[in-house]
C-alpha cells in the first residue's frame, strides 16, 4: 500500500512545482530513491498528461566515477545528458543519499572537473534557465541523525513542511517582493557580522515550492562590486562531502579578500581554511556574491547540514558565494554557488536587517505590519 503523504507530495511536485501541461517530457533523474516512489511519481506526471524520462543513479556508482573519471570522460557524459536536458520542458530532481560526507574523499581537482565540465554545461547552462524545475532531498534515517530526529518523527516533520499551503506562502510574501524591489541598499548587522551592499535595479525572486521543495525564502544579488563588511556564518554547511564550521568573509569591492573558519584537519569529510580558499579559487567568480537571501518558512527553525532545508530557516538569511541567477541577475558567473546561512533569531545571537536604514527585520521577526505573515 502507498503511502498517502507520498502522492501529496507527487502531487505539489507535478501540479505545483513543475505544472506538467499536456505533450510535455519530464526528466525525473533519481539518486538513491526508493523505485516505489519514483514509479508514483512518473504515474502522476502521466496522469497530468506529460510524458516521464527517468534518469536512475546510484551514489556509489558516481562515486567511482569521480574518482577515476577523465575530463575527456566527464566531458562526454555532459554531453548526453544535456542532450537529455534540452529535449524536456520539465525537471524533478530527486537526491535520497543517505550518506552526505560520501564524496568527501573525492580529490578537489576531480570535483572541478565535474564541476566545470558536467554540472556548468547541463545545469547552470540548461536546466536552471531552460526548463521548470524542481529539486528536493528524500528523507533517510542520515537526514533524521542530522536533525538530531527520530527516523519516525523526521518523516512526519519532512511530509509536514514539503507539503504545506504554498499558494498562501505565494500571497504572503507578496509585499516583502515590493519592498525588495524599491530597496537601494541593504545592511545587515549581528555578531560577527557588519555588511552593506546594493541591490538597485537587481530583480526579486519570491520561491513558494516552484524550484525548492521545502521552500520559503526571497532572493536577489547584491550589485557585483557593492559588498563591503564582514559576515560570520552561524550555521555549519556540507559541501562536496566536507563540514564547514565557523566561516568568515571580509568583503572589499564586492570580492571576498579574507576567508576563514574551523580548521578540522584534513582528513577526509572535514573542513579547513585550505580547502575553503581552494573553492574560492575555482574561478574568478567565486569570489564574488550571487544571492542574497531570506528564508521565512515558519516550520524549518534549526540547521541539519542541508542546504535545501537550511536555507528556509525562519529567520535566517543566506549569503551565496558565486553564480549568480538569471532572474536576479549582477553579471557574476561561477561553477561555485554555496548558500551559506546565518541564522538571526535570539536564541542563535540575534541580528538586523536595514533597507535604506530602516529596520525592516530584528532578531529574525519581520517589524513591518505588512509582512508580519512571514513570521514565524
Amino acid at each position: 500500500m502507498i503511502d498517502p503523504r507520498w502522492q501529496k507530495l507527487a502531487d505539489v511536485l507535478v501540479y505545483h512545482s513543475v505544472r506538467v501541461q499536456p505533450g510535455e517530457r519530464v526528466l525525473i533523474e533519481a539518486f538513491d530513491m526508493p523505485p516505489e516512489f519514483v514509479a508514483l511519481l512518473m504515474r502522476t506526471v502521466h496522469a497530468a498528461g506529460g510524458e516521464a524520462i527517468p534518469l536512475i543513479k546510484q551514489t556509489p556508482a558516481l562515486r567511482a566515477l569521480y574518482q577515476h573519471a577523465s575530463e575527456e570522460q566527464i566531458k562526454f557524459i555532459a554531453g548526453l545528458e544535456r542532450a537529455q536536458m534540452e529535449g524536456v520542458q520539465g525537471y524533478i530532481g530527486l537526491r535520497g543519499a543517505p550518506n552526505y560526507a560520501e564524496m568527501s574523499d573525492i580529490p578537489q581537482e576531480q570535483m572541478q572537473l565535474v564541476r566545470q565540465h558536467w554540472w556548468v554545461p547541463v545545469h547552470q547552462e540548461v536546466r536552471v534557465p531552460k526548463t521548470r524545475w524542481v529539486v528536493l532531498r528524500w528523507p533517510t534515517p542520515g537526514m533524521a541523525q542530522a536533525a538530531n530526529m527520530s527516523t519516525e518523527a523526521f518523516e512526519e516533520f519532512y511530509f509536514r513542511v514539503c507539503t504545506l499551503d504554498y499558494a498562501q506562502m505565494a500571497r504572503d510574501v507578496e509585499p516583502l517582493v515590493e519592498l525588495m524591489t524599491r530597496t537601494r541598499e541593504v545592511h545587515i548587522k549581528g555578531p560577527g557580522t557588519d555588511l552593506r551592499f546594493s541591490i538597485e535595479g537587481i530583480g526579486v525572486v519570491p520561491c513558494y515550492g516552484t524550484h525548492n521543495i521545502p521552500d520559503g525564502e526571497c532572493f536577489t544579488c547584491p550589485v557585483r562590486d557593492s559588498v563591503e563588511g564582514e559576515i560570520t556564518i552561524n550555521t555549519n554547511s556540507v559541501y562536496e562531502g566536507n563540514l564547514y564550521r565557523a566561516i568568515r568573509f571580509q568583503l572589499r569591492k564586492g570580492k571576498i579578500v579574507e576567508a576563514t573558519c574551523a580548521d578540522d584537519g584534513d582528513r577526509p569529510g572535514a573542513g579547513n581554511p585550505r580547502k575553503l580558499n581552494r573553492i574560492l579559487d575555482s574561478d574568478e567568480g567565486a569570489r564574488y556574491i550571487g544571492e542574497w537571501s531570506l528564508g521565512f518558512n515558519r516550520y524549518i527553525l534549526h540547521p541539519m547540514n542541508d542546504t535545501l532545508f537550511d536555507e528556509k530557516i525562519a529567520g535566517s538569511f543566506h549569503f551565496t558565494p558565486g553564480n549568480a541567477y538569471g532572474e536576479a541577475d549582477n553579471g557574476n558567473r561561477s561553477q561555485i554557488h554555496w548558500d551559506l546561512v546565518v541564522i538571526q533569531r535570539p536564541e542563535y545571537g540575534g541580528g538586523e536587517i536595514y533597507f535604506d536604514g530602516k529596520l525592516v527585520r530584528k532578531d529574525g521577526q519581520f517589524i513591518l505590519p505588512e509582512l508580519q505573515a512571514l513570521n514565524y
